[in-house]
């Protein structure tokens, strides 16, 4: 048996090109991200989770599919049929982020002329296939995950050096982002079965395009989910932010130091109101974030840090009805498109693992996270109204969002801030 691996890493911010090109790519990264953060975490725990991240590396893994596999995928994954498309709007959302950074260079620049000293936005997409040496692998399949995905193929000793090759690509998604994942690939998790390793690496490291004033910051009480309080440093300011207030909850937002990137917060009304409100995120709900007026708040907002244990999400996924590509029933798995598929050595997923990384200050926010596939061979003016004062001091979900298609880089929850 054959292990062939998938994996991915992310961080987050974008600006781009037009919604129509991103706009699969983003309805299907919102859509899984909502039910993975469901099912990857109780509603009273803190969680954090990269829908980009994760979708970039079974995108590429999807192309590779075919005949069930590949209808269970498109079904699960909420891919359209039409590949052209599906691919094309990942590559459009490559290119978006890519645009990010030009564009957050250029905004760092022109304040430089009016003497601010905002840094621009540090942004890393990288893609990369690392497969085994002589390996049978469809050049068509390699093509496209190279032209869609900017993922090179790098051929590794797989087979007779599986902690080796563990050592290399964990290094190298290290490097991608700023040593803030470590050992996305855990030990034993590739051995002489493996034949293929997909990683998409992201990392995110964003100022807010209005700093918070450190000497601002003081202990507030949050509430926790059982109704304790405790003191957790809190940031304030008074600025103009975009806000809106719905059935239940309210919605803020800030802008980091480009246009296009945004952190979103959702807000319940009751301190108890999280698990009201998550039963109302939709793909719909979230998109509708990046088209807010404008209000001048007084905001308080925790600090946080989130780093939690890396997450094995095959069982997840399988419980969304993507089955047949982890080989279940066995011998049913078809990659077909990725290698020759033959009775006794045949590619499945054996696992896909998932590491986040999300750290919130005055500066900015701090992101990184990875998701790794394996798979196996079985075979008018007027007076300025008064300001309006938003306290985050309950639990509370947010997501770092690309405005432009509205596609969540990150999706989490934070139900204690220490």
């Amino acid at each position: 048996m054959l292990k062939a691996a998938f994996f991915s890493i992310l961080i987050a911010i974008a600006q781009a090109f037009a919604s129509e090109s991103t706009g699969t790519a983003a309805k299907a990264i919102n859509s899984l991200g909502i039910e993975l953060l469901a099912k990857t975490s109780k509603p009273d725990q803190n969680a954090l989770l990269s829908p980009y991240s994760i979708q970039s590396a079974l995108a590429m893994t999807y192309a590779g599919a075919d005949g069930i596999t590949r209808a269970e995928m498109a079904k699960v994954l909420h891919y359209p049929t039409n590949d052209a498309e599906l691919h094309g709007s990942f590559a459009a959302m490559q290119r978006a982020l890519d645009e990010v950074i030009q564009r957050s260079k250029a905004n760092s620049e022109r304040e430089k002329q009016w003497g601010a000293t905002n840094d621009p936005i540090t942004l890393t997409v990288a893609n990369r296939l690392f497969g085994q040496t002589g390996y049978d692998f469809r050049p068509a399949f390699l093509d496209l995950v190279k032209s869609s995905y900017a993922a090179p193929f790098e051929p590794l000793n797989l087979k007779n050096n599986s902690a080796g090759a563990t050592k290399h690509i964990n290094a190298w998604v290290e490097e991608q982002t700023r040593q803030r994942i470590r050992n996305v690939i855990p030990d034993g998790a590739l051995n002489d079965l493996t034949r293929l390793v997909l990683v998409n690496a992201i990392y995110l490291k964003a100022p807010w395009m209005k700093p918070f004033s450190a000497s601002s910051t003081k202990p507030q009480p949050f509430r926790l989910t059982g109704g304790d309080r405790v003191n957790v440093p809190t940031m304030t300011q008074q600025d103009s932010f975009g806000y809106e207030t719905r059935s239940g909850f309210s919605i803020v937002v800030l802008t980091y130091n480009c246009w296009n990137i945004q952190f979103v917060i959702l807000l319940p009304d009751k301190a108890n109101g999280l698990p009201a409100l998550e039963a109302k995120l939709t793909p719909e709900l979230l998109a509708s974030c990046v088209q807010l007026g404008e209000h001048e708040l007084i905001l308080y907002l925790p600090k946080f840090k989130l780093e939690p244990p890396m997450i094995p999400l095959g069982k997840e996924l399988k419980s969304l009805g993507m089955k047949s590509a982890f080989d279940e029933p066995l011998g049913s798995a078809n990659f077909e498109r990725l290698a020759p598929r033959r009775p006794n050595d045949y590619l499945s997923i054996s696992e896909v693992f998932h590491k986040t990384f999300l750290k919130l200050d005055e500066h900015g926010t701090e992101a990184a996270a990875a998701t790794a596939t394996t798979l196996e061979t079985l075979g008018i003016h007027a007076a300025p109204p008064k300001p309006i004062e938003v306290r985050v001091d309950h639990p509370f979900l947010f997501a770092i969002q690309h405005r432009p298609s509205g596609a969540c880089l990150f999706l989490g929850r934070v139900v204690d801030p220490r």
